[in-house]
């Protein structure tokens, strides 16, 4: 294959990104010799601004640093490019005499890469590297970037039971994760016991009724004289608004470029910490949102995590090698391994959360959905049951 390769990251920056970024680097040093590997900054801004770090020029010690280092080494960006910003996208490929590129990220950016890919007709080969904390992409067991954020959330909710055992009340955490619930499933991940928080888990597969979260509430009180409830940011009403939308007087809400409200920060804690105040009066109740901290935080890397998205960007040269498409995290019963598939089973897909790993009559994992948590993030941390 002929020498320059193109380089980005998209999307939100998470704990192990730079590993894919790396991953690739050095596969294709080792495989091309010579060939010119640019990282593109700001994701496709870059290659429509022609803003560009030779990444073949950087020594491998200082690459590996940045590898193990959070977020995202070459900036980001929100940008979901249409037709006509893909053609821009194009002309800038070509000014580099690009051959492949390699975009990092999760549904919107193999939807760039399929646009890319039906344009330019066969001279360049656009790969998609997974990454994405939500885990919601089609065709992966599992996605570079959900292992660390699932044990920092893991880690967080175990910490928050353990707090609340001292001095019982209500604790809320609001999880990022707008259209899948695996990472606010992951809550559940290290529970003591049956009788451990997250006594609830709320996420944006069921309808959520703000009535019955009271009563859930209230019941696992009467139980437990406690309760740990774990809330995706992106749960829905029956009627299929966001919960936030219908707390939240609309001139409170905040809403991103592409006009989505923005889940985490429109005020939701403070609506739900009303909420448990006018149905629970009396009750001491904490609600925070954890915001961006599970999907970058220097503490909570998996090592497996970064192994997993450092071997995905050097299979994406392979598949760069074979015309182009998406690396998938697959699951044969043993182990992780890494698939091509088409650009179409992923492109701007979503991944849910499977049915069965929920139990039916009540919001708690099920045996199917702790092991696959298990499996994942299994436990890190040995703890004594308090006596309380």
């Amino acid at each position: 294959m002929a020498g320059t390769f193109v380089i980005a990251q998209g999307g939100g920056p998470t704990a192990v990104i730079n590993q894919t970024v790396v991953g690739a680097t050095l596969e294709i040093r080792k495989r091309h010799p010579g060939a010119k590997v640019l990282g593109s900054i700001h994701g496709v801004r870059g290659i429509r601004d022609g803003n560009y770090v030779d990444l073949s020029a950087i020594p491998e010690d200082r690459l590996r640093l940045i590898a193990g280092t959070p977020s995202a080494a070459l900036g980001s960006t929100r940008d979901k490019p249409d037709a006509v910003y893909c053609d821009v996208i194009l002309d800038g490929l070509k000014k580099t005499g690009a051959d492949a590129f390699i975009y990092i990220g999760g549904n919107d950016t193999s939807g760039t890469q399929q646009i890319l890919t039906d344009a330019a007709g066969g001279k360049i080969a656009f790969v998609h590297a997974p990454k994405t904390i939500d885990n919601d992409l089609e065709e992966n067991d599992h996605t570079p970037g959900f292992i660390s954020a699932a044990e920092f959330v893991a880690g967080a909710f175990l910490s928050v039971d353990l707090d609340f055992r001292a001095l019982p009340g209500i604790y809320v955490g609001i999880v990022m994760g707008r259209h899948a619930g695996f990472l606010t499933a992951a809550a559940a991940a290290w529970q003591l016991d049956a009788d451990s928080g997250p006594h609830l888990v709320y996420v944006p597969e069921r309808p959520f009724s703000a009535a019955g979260f009271i009563d859930d509430v209230r019941a696992t009180l009467d139980r437990h004289k406690r309760c740990i409830v774990a809330v995706s940011e992106g749960v829905s009403t029956a009627d299929g608004k966001a919960l936030v939308e219908s707390l939240v007087p609309p001139d409170k809400l905040e809403r991103d470029a592409h006009g989505n409200v923005k889940l985490s920060g429109s005020d939701l804690p403070a609506a739900l910490e009303r909420a448990l105040a006018e149905g629970l009066p009396g009750k001491r109740a904490r609600v925070d949102a954890l915001g961006y901290m599970p999907r970058g935080y220097i503490g909570a890397i998996s090592a497996v995590d970064a192994q997993e998205a450092f071997d995905a960007g050097a299979f994406a040269v392979t598949v760069a090698e074979q015309g182009g498409g998406s690396v998938a995290l697959q699951y044969d019963g043993t182990r992780t391994v890494l698939k091509k598939v088409p650009l179409k089973n992923v492109a701007g897909k979503t991944r849910h959360m499977p049915g069965d790993f929920m139990k039916p009559e009540v919001n708690q994992l099920s045996d199917a959905g702790m092991a696959y948590l298990k499996r994942l993030v299994p436990e890190k941390y040995k703890v004594g049951k308090p006596f309380v």
